[in-house]
């Protein structure tokens, strides 16, 4: 199964509270993910069983680390209505209180910590440039990308000190090499058993 796209996009005369709607109401199969990037809702079929190990390495790690006021979620919708966007990454750290404030079924993409994208074959290029660019603008302090589908091989791209929709790359890797995590985290994610997915 590969990505559905429908474009709903404001050029064509909807606007945020539209596309919100129109996410809402999709009925998509059981575990796949609905998703609005630059305007344009997206259905894709439920993570791999790769990615799902991948998800669960890195939130056992971070739970390690993170205050207990955070969360980890693999369900949570950001949105960055600024970029017409509204995404569900595989890991959003975030504080609890944001989510009980917020109510509904998303929040803003600013109030996340880090954002995690675990690519898929048909989905790569979303997570590398455009989901990139949105957290950015909205100003996700950190965006770690897991690249399984890497032209070079699988790759490793921890982003930072977001400025306008650009990140600056802290740390860029292949499976197998530590990443380190910054302050308010301060470890290094072991990336070995990533090898194994």
């Amino acid at each position: 199964m590969s990505a559905l796209t429908v474009d709903y996009s404001p050029a064509n005369g909807h606007e945020w509270d539209d596309l919100v709607r129109i996410w809402q109401e999709t009925d998509a199969p059981e575990g796949c993910k609905v998703e609005i990037i630059e305007g344009i809702v997206t259905v894709a079929p439920p993570p791999s069983n790769a990615r799902n190990d991948i998800a669960d390495l890195v939130q056992r790690a971070l739970y390690e680390v993170i205050p207990r006021h955070w969360g980890i979620y693999q369900t949570l919708g950001t949105a960055v209505p600024s970029r017409d966007g509204l995404c569900i990454p595989d890991l959003a750290v975030a504080p609890r209180q944001v989510l009980r404030d917020e109510g509904g079924n998303f929040i803003p993409a600013a109030a996340a910590e880090l954002v995690v994208e675990i690519t898929a074959k048909s989905s790569a290029a979303h997570d590398r440039i455009k989901k990139a660019a949105g957290y950015a603008q909205a100003g996700v302090p950190l965006y770690l990308l897991i690249d399984g589908w890497a032209p070079g091989g699988p790759t490793i791209t921890l982003y930072g000190e977001p400025r306008d929709d650009v990140y600056r790359v802290l740390h860029a890797g292949k499976f197998g090499e530590e990443t380190e995590l910054p302050e308010p985290f301060d470890f290094e994610l072991d990336t070995d058993d990533f090898l194994a997915s």
